[in-house]
């Protein structure tokens, strides 16, 4: 099997931005995920990142997850355990509002940092959805635009994780096996401590963690969103592929996993320039509203996507499909 795919995002302001691009491409056709290295954001912030959120676990969050383990025996148990996972984390707000001045334990500096960092990840987020767009021959901005719906933003956030270490590691997953539910997310990971696999070709791969890298994979809507008419309806030209973290028996690790996804009302369907003019009254492609999606996802999150793909194609004749909102 290939190499899993790296691509240098500062190679596309020289002589190799096609190849560059090319390898997008491919990595979205058939890996749905990549590694980005030279992003932009910088690895002062990145550092800052990493240490305060350490940080923030060791002072606040590591004794409750140790307190939740006993609470649930985890420790002793002697069969698999398929209803949770070992991670302890928190959700953070950005958009359309923020919530991080609400969430508790969080120190200034660490705040000022999650911001800072939040907004460079937004920029980078919305430069690679054009360049998805430029792969596909879309206009610049349209993902954008039909992320953002009618009330004009998207679903922002970050889900701030950490793996401790893992006396069961063979029983227990760190987070279980799935698809993302929303649009592009955008990965911090620890560089030193491992255990995010890849579903490719019915085989699990590592994705190896490096410093200062992001993790890009993508999600469902991309995939719905990607369909042509050459394409069934749960095999969009860009994929959204099974994932899950491996528990480890050493070492924590740090997760700061970024979800740039449609607004609530934001109305998801297949770019009409990807579907063949011959095909626009063949209602082969599900169309829904993203907020119906999440809350059918919610739960049957650590099941195959397709049944939910069908569910939401059986739901369509209720969604109003309006224009896609100008930003």
């Amino acid at each position: 099997m290939e190499g899993f795919p790296v691509i240098d995002l500062s190679k596309l302001n020289g002589d190799e931005r096609s190849s560059t691009m090319e390898m997008i491409k491919d990595a979205c056709e058939n890996w749905g995920f990549f590694e980005l290295v030279n992003h932009g954001i910088t690895p002062e912030l990145m550092d800052t990142v990493e240490r305060l959120t350490k940080e923030h676990y060791r002072k606040c969050m590591e004794q409750r997850f140790k307190e939740m383990v006993a609470s649930k025996g985890l420790e002793a148990v002697q069969s698999e355990v398929s209803d949770l996972d070992w991670e302890s984390t928190f959700f953070l707000r950005h958009l359309p509002e923020s919530n991080i001045s609400e969430i508790p334990d969080l120190e200034e500096d660490y705040r000022k940092a999650m911001k800072e960092f939040a907004l460079e990840v937004e920029k980078l987020a919305e430069q690679l959805l054009d360049l998805l767009c430029e792969n596909l021959g879309l206009e610049k901005g349209y993902f954008k635009k039909a992320f953002y719906g009618c009330k004009g933003s998207p679903t922002f956030g970050t889900k701030v994780s950490n793996y401790p270490p893992c006396p069961k590691p063979d029983l227990i997953k760190g987070l279980r096996a799935h698809t993302d539910a929303g649009g592009l997310i955008l990965l911090f990971q620890d560089d030193k401590v491992s255990g995010l696999q890849l579903l490719k070709d019915g085989q699990w791969v590592d994705v190896p963690p490096m410093k200062h890298s992001l993790v890009i994979n993508l999600g469902d809507q991309l995939e719905v969103l990607t369909h042509s008419l050459q394409e069934v309806i749960t095999n969009g030209k860009y994929k959204s592929v099974m994932h899950r973290v491996l528990a480890q028996p050493d070492g924590n690790r740090m997760s700061i996993a970024s979800f740039y996804n449609p607004g609530s009302d934001a109305v998801i369907y297949p770019a009409p320039a990807l579907v063949e003019k011959e095909a626009e009254d063949i209602q082969l492609y599900p169309k829904f509203v993203f907020e119906d999606y999440m809350k059918l996802y919610a739960g049957l999150k650590f099941q195959a996507k397709e049944p939910r793909f069908e569910a939401m194609k059986a739901m369509e004749s209720t969604v109003n499909l309006g224009p896609i909102a100008t930003v």
